[in-house]
This record gives structure tokens, sequence and C-alpha cells, in this order.
């Protein structure tokens, strides 16, 4: 799992793509007044408040202090709590649980998805969307190839957890939760910032692979990765990256 700190306001500022496309992840959820619901990786609050909107009771939870805070001021009236997804302290009392772009950075998700079973009630949903098998696949090759240039091991950089449809789906039903719909697919996604965008996400995101590079070579270590990366990923004046997503629709078994 990557370090705690977060900029929440660098995460505010540039990476709104994050919230701004689960639209379809929303409307999949369907929250209804009256529900209790859990955002479980609720970054900065936007998503919370878009359910919470609809009526329902929402509890937003983070394990970043930094993402709990901005959360806060952003929306006073709701609740957020720090976290730690790996144990969740709830026990049989929401409708729903919500998570967008949150379980990729948690390879621990056996301990996740125990921790949702034991939240939800019984017949309780589990609507969730995280990077799936081959998310990022060029931007990954990209930064270890920049390690490995700058000689430097690029084994164990990777925090990310992008499972398969068969094996995330065995997960849930292991622990009584049922899947009804699944699905894999491509999401490219438009970076701000033009040249600057991918060096940007790395500060944001990529934290485990720039933590290995020493300060001074840090900006060579970025022209490293964006020469890899661009005959993939560079078009004419931003960059788009090779995003795939898992959508998980799931129900708790009644019984």
């Amino acid at each position: 799992m990557r370090a705690e700190k977060w900029d929440a306001e660098l995460y505010d500022a540039k990476h709104a793509f994050v919230w701004e496309k689960a639209k379809g992840l929303l409307e999949l959820l369907a929250a209804k007044a009256g529900e209790r619901i859990l955002d479980l990786g609720c970054g900065t609050g936007s998503l919370t408040a878009e359910i919470a909107a609809s009526g329902a009771e929402v509890v937003g939870v983070d394990r970043s202090p930094e993402m709990i805070a901005e959360a806060g001021k952003k929306f006073p009236a709701l609740r957020f709590d720090v976290s730690d997804a790996r144990a969740l302290p709830f026990s049989h009392e929401f409708d729903a649980v919500f998570s967008n772009a949150a379980l990729h950075w948690i390879p621990e998700a056996e301990r996740v998805v125990a921790g949702v079973a034991r939240a939800l009630r019984a017949g309780g949903r589990f609507v969730a969307e995280f990077g799936g098998k081959g998310n990022i696949g060029s931007v990954v090759a990209a930064l270890e190839t920049a390690l490995t240039r700058l000689g430097i091991s690029p084994d164990d950089a990777n925090p990310w957890f992008n499972p398969s449809i068969a094996d995330y789906a065995s997960l849930l039903e292991k622990h009584g939760i049922e899947v009804r719909e699944a699905v894999l697919f491509e999401r490219p996604t438009k970076l701000e910032d033009g040249e600057r965008g991918l060096a940007t996400w790395i500060t944001m995101f990529g934290a485990s692979f720039l933590d290995r590079v020493p300060e001074p070579e840090r900006p060579q270590f970025l022209q490293e990765v964006e020469l890899a990366a661009r005959p993939a990923l560079w078009k004419t004046d931003h960059w788009v990256l090779d995003y795939r997503r898992l959508r998980i629709a799931a129900w708790k078994c009644a019984s």
C-alpha cells in the first residue's frame, strides 16, 4: 500500500478525472433516500457529497488524514473518518458500500473484502470501480524502464493491485458476496497540464517509484519516463493514459 501522505490540493486541482468519470458508477449504485452508505476511499469527498444528495446517510472513510481534512473543509455537513480499508470498524450497518478509484492501492485485497462483508447488512450491495488487469501497463513499463536506465532496481516498486474479473469475483464469493455484474473496460484518460501532465501524474500517484530516485536525479528520471512512454501515450499536445477499469456490482447473501 502506498505511503499515507497525499497532496490533497494537487489531487483536487489536477486530477478531477478521478471522480468526474464516475457518473456510471453512481448510476449503478442508485442510492436511495434513507439508505446508509459507506464511501470507501472517499478522497476529498466529491462523490460522497453526490451520494448524500440522494438523501442517503453517507460515511466517507479514507486512510489519508490529508484527504479527510480536505473533505471536511469542502463538505462540513457530512461525516468523514480516517480509517484503514484493511481494518474497517463497522459491523452489519450499511445498505451499500461504494468505492471509486481506491482499491487498486491495496494489495491486501482479502482483508478489504472481509471488512466490506462485515460492514454490509444482509442483502446489502457492494458497488466499486478500480484498476483492473492491465491497467496503465504502458505507464508501469515506462517507470520501470526509467529506473533501470538510472541503474536502480524496479523490483517491488509497483504499488498497484489490478486483478482480473475472475480473481476478484472469486474473492468476493469466498466472503459471501455474490457478483451480479462485473466488467473490465478500457478508459483512456486525458491528463491536464500538457507536456507536464505525465510528470504531474507521477508526482501524485507514482511516489513508490519516485522515492527510489535520489532527489537530484528526479528531473532526469521524469524525462526518462516521458521518453519511454511517449510512443504509446503522447497525443499531439497532451498525455492519454491507458487506464483499464474493473467495475463490480455484488450483493451480500441474505443468509
